[in-house]
């Protein structure tokens, strides 16, 4: 049997495609490359992809569904973490979140994997993101 390579997209249920589109492509440099919308049931998909890394982001509305606020701790997402090459990249980052008035967690150690970075910030639904570093070698 051949191995799973590598998460292929990412698929995350938002309250407003319209609202959440332009923030994912200003903050997190993501392009929209393919939408549909189906009328019959009111699902809306679009497709965000990283212009050089090859990962994708689906940012899903579906129709007359209650959404309570995002919790974490709740059974399924818990957050979602991109990877940068560098401490210097997060440093990049945070000075970025924070041009666009993104609120977020400024770069700290990773209690996770001893060594590594992340900075913590969430969308405009509260979903939790990371930019994360690993241990620099």
């Amino acid at each position: 049997m051949s191995k799973l390579m590598s998460v292929h997209h990412l698929a995350l249920t938002v309250t407003d495609v319209d609202r959440s589109v332009p923030w994912y492509a200003r903050v997190l440099e993501l392009e929209e490359f393919t939408r549909r919308e189906d009328p019959e049931t009111g699902l809306r998909k679009v497709v965000l992809r990283s212009p050089s890394e090859g990962f994708a982001v689906v940012l899903v509305e579906h129709q007359d569904t209650e959404r309570p606020r995002f919790d974490e701790r709740r059974t399924g997402l818990d957050h979602v973490a991109f990877k940068v090459s560098s401490r210097s990249e997060l440093a990049e980052w945070e000075a970025r979140l924070s041009e666009y008035g993104v609120f977020y967690t400024p770069s700290k150690e990773s209690r996770t994997l001893e060594g590594s970075s992340v900075i913590v910030f969430r969308d405009p639904d509260g979903i939790q993101l990371e930019i994360w570093a690993d241990p620099e070698l």
